[in-house]
């Protein structure tokens, strides 16, 4: 017998489902106003899908749009043998592996290259497009959710900085079929049939994928670590971190880290480990400045906007997003991710997709 809650929901989706079934027709028949309302719909779980893919919020927006239009042209001839959603998951999947095909992996600093020592400066900015880039929290958000119960992952742990960096590790079909089968749950016929490849070659690149994510990941996700900390102490030590920034107390950002913890700030390949090495960093660049800072979110961990006092005249500018990473248990920072957006066409724009203002007083 059916519950109240569950016919009533099942109500609700049967409309939703007929609503769907006349925007396709209508969009079918060149109605550009039904296909934007198909197509909002589903924008933000097939932006967090390009993002997954791609490693970057700029090429994920690209991605979503291109592979939109892509679905406008081809409307006519969608004979509705997949859903909308899947139909749609195909097209911007296949639109972000041609992405992958002209671009190199995206990487984070401490994976580029050895950790640099006490007394090293820091190297030129490589601006190439080879940074993964943070995602907004505000991306994560919105109704529903993207998987099914099949899934492995849940939403915030698919776009972890460890999940990405370990994605763009795998080969661009192992990634796709990775993302569409573990963290969305598609069933691995319907991956076959979005990838227009054998349902052997989904299954031979899925268990080379898990052979990936098994050995690379680690074994508590932020997710958990955040949820040990709670979310009242999870606030304060962001609070911490920013007021031992504003402070210039390296000895009391040191003292945050784990013993072996890691300091990056793409776009620059220079990074630094341990104690000694990031101190040494600490007092000789960032705490010779005055900053201010706000907290965020972004990729589903802790993070901090910081704002530089570029002319002395207490009028601080965006110029880093500091993404935090936990170490297991949440009391101490395992790495501290320093996107640094001075020097981009519009650092505030980006600022703003954090939740956060243009300048601080």
């Amino acid at each position: 017998m059916i519950s109240g809650r569950s016919r009533s929901l099942s109500l609700v989706d049967h409309d939703t489902v007929l609503a769907e079934k006349t925007l396709v027709e209508k969009a079918r028949d060149g109605d550009e106003g039904a296909f934007g309302e198909l197509a909002a719909a589903y924008r933000g779980e097939l932006r967090r899908h390009c993002y997954r893919m791609l490693g970057s919020a700029q090429d994920a927006e690209d991605a979503v749009q291109d592979a939109l239009l892509r679905a406008w042209r081809s409307m006519g001839g969608f004979e509705g043998r997949a859903s909308v959603r899947s139909w749609l998951y195909s097209i911007a999947t296949n639109t972000a592996l041609d992405i992958t095909r002209r671009r190199s992996r995206r990487e984070l600093p401490v994976g580029f290259g050895p950790a640099g020592a006490p007394g090293d400066e820091i190297a030129a900015a490589v601006t190439d497009p080879v940074w993964l880039e943070p995602c907004p929290d505000s991306w994560l958000a919105g109704p529903g959710t993207d998987a099914t119960p099949e899934a492995r992952y849940e939403r915030r742990e698919s776009v972890e900085l460890a999940f990405l960096v370990m994605l763009q590790r795998l080969a661009p079909l192992q990634r796709a079929v990775l993302i569409l089968r573990d963290v969305l749950g598609f069933p691995a016929a319907e991956v076959s049939a979005q990838l227009g490849t054998s349902l052997a070659s989904v299954n031979s690149a899925l268990q080379r994928a898990r052979a990936v994510a098994s050995a690379e990941l680690p074994p508590v996700s932020q997710q958990a670590a955040l949820r040990s900390l709670g979310s009242g102490r999870a606030m304060l030590l962001a609070r911490r971190y920013a007021d031992a920034l504003e402070a210039g107390d390296a000895d009391a950002l040191v003292g945050m880290l784990t013993a072996d913890g890691t300091w990056s700030m793409p776009p620059h390949p220079t990074w630094f480990r341990g104690h000694d090495a990031v101190r040494d960093w600490l007092v000789r660049d960032p705490l010779t400045v005055r900053w201010r800072h706000l907290p965020t979110a972004a990729n589903g961990q802790l993070a901090v906007g910081c704002y530089l006092d570029t002319g002395g005249a207490g009028r601080y500018l965006p110029w880093v997003i500091d993404v935090l990473t936990l170490s297991p248990h949440g009391r101490e920072i395992a790495a501290v991710t320093g996107f640094i957006v001075a020097g981009q066409p519009d650092p505030a724009g980006v600022f703003a997709t954090f939740g956060l203002p243009p300048e601080m007083a």
